[in-house]
């Protein structure tokens, strides 16, 4: 199935032309700095994260303990949250109406995560915590191509710069 081609104001660029490629992220954008120091018209440019790596940081041993501590705890400030929104409109014991709305949410919260880590972790599979991330390790450095050479002979003067005309730094 194709998808249709829809303009993304701000994201497409007309024929783009590659000033450089970086290593790092802070690279590229010292390219784009100092060109829109130079009175560049940077809203013509993109920087485009290349080479794409997911990292997985396990960040510790999940428990049957700390998954209920942590759901409980995320339910308990789900039940205030709601607790408060709805005191705010009530008559009678709001504190008791708090209280028993965040007991709830701790109770909820307590027995989902029991339900999720015994589905999660069956047969150990999967009895550990993390975060993920989807990282570029190269960034290129785009302009439209109808302003490409202005780019380049500005950047022919930028001290330091390795990386213009498409060669790679380092």
């Amino acid at each position: 199935m194709t998808l249709p081609n829809i303009p993304r104001p701000g994201l497409d660029l007309e024929y783009p032309m590659s000033l450089g490629v970086y290593d790092r992220y802070e690279q590229a954008q010292q390219v784009v700095d100092y060109l829109s120091d130079n009175e560049f018209a940077v809203q013509n440019m993109a920087i485009v994260g290349t080479e794409l790596r997911s990292i997985e940081r396990v960040t510790g041993r999940l428990t049957r303990g700390k998954a209920a501590i942590a759901s409980a705890a995320s339910g308990a400030w789900m039940g205030l949250f709601i607790g408060l929104a709805f005191a705010l409109f009530g008559k009678g014991n709001q504190l008791g109406f708090i209280i028993t709305v965040v007991v709830f949410g701790a109770l909820f919260g307590l027995i989902w995560s029991q339900i999720g880590f015994s589905a999660i972790t069956r047969g150990g599979t999967r009895d550990f915590s993390s975060v993920s991330q989807v990282v570029a390790t190269k960034y290129e450095v785009l302009v439209e191509h109808r302003f490409a050479e202005r780019a380049r002979e500005l950047l022919a003067a930028m001290p330091g710069n390795r990386g213009a005309f498409g060669v790679e730094s380092g």
